[in-house]
């Protein structure tokens, strides 16, 4: 059996999109994926209002505290999704040469409960297009294998 391969989902706190962005993912992955999420500058401890607002859509946080990201990590993903954290000044420089899709949403921390809503209903959208696109791509790659 084949490691699962990861989507690596990137902010700077890894306290609130890029968590909701790993727990919506995990919920429900495409065939041999998985997703983890790590920040720039990792805060001490998710947001207090990322996991009552993921319950509220019936979504569980992740079990692991925010956590740094790595060079390994970047290295052995996938698919890498930032959500805005390129335009940071905590953006590591090896992340930038790395191929990645840039979601450049609005940290939700800063907004009030219904613009922080917002941010996890863009996130759940973005997400289930990620899982589409991934699992079509794989049904692409094992039609393309069995051909003469």
């Amino acid at each position: 059996m084949t490691a699962p391969r990861t989507v690596l989902f990137i902010c700077v706190e890894n306290a609130c999109r890029s968590l909701m962005a790993e727990a919506i993912f995990n919920a429900h992955p495409p065939p041999g994926w998985i997703a983890t999420s790590a920040g720039t500058e990792p805060a001490v401890a998710a947001n207090p209002r990322t996991g009552p607002m993921l319950a509220e859509i019936g979504f569980t946080l992740p079990a692991h505290a925010p956590q740094l990201l790595t060079r390994e990590m970047m290295d052995a993903a996938r698919q890498r999704v930032t959500m805005g954290c390129l335009d940071d000044a905590s953006c590591p420089a090896h992340l930038r040469g790395l191929e990645l899709t840039d979601w450049a949403l609005p940290d939700p921390a800063r907004l009030d409960d219904a613009g922080f809503r917002r941010v996890r209903d863009d996130l759940r959208a973005r997400v289930e297009g990620l899982r589409r696109e991934l699992q079509l791509a794989d049904k692409r790659r094992a039609a393309y294998a069995s051909s003469p």
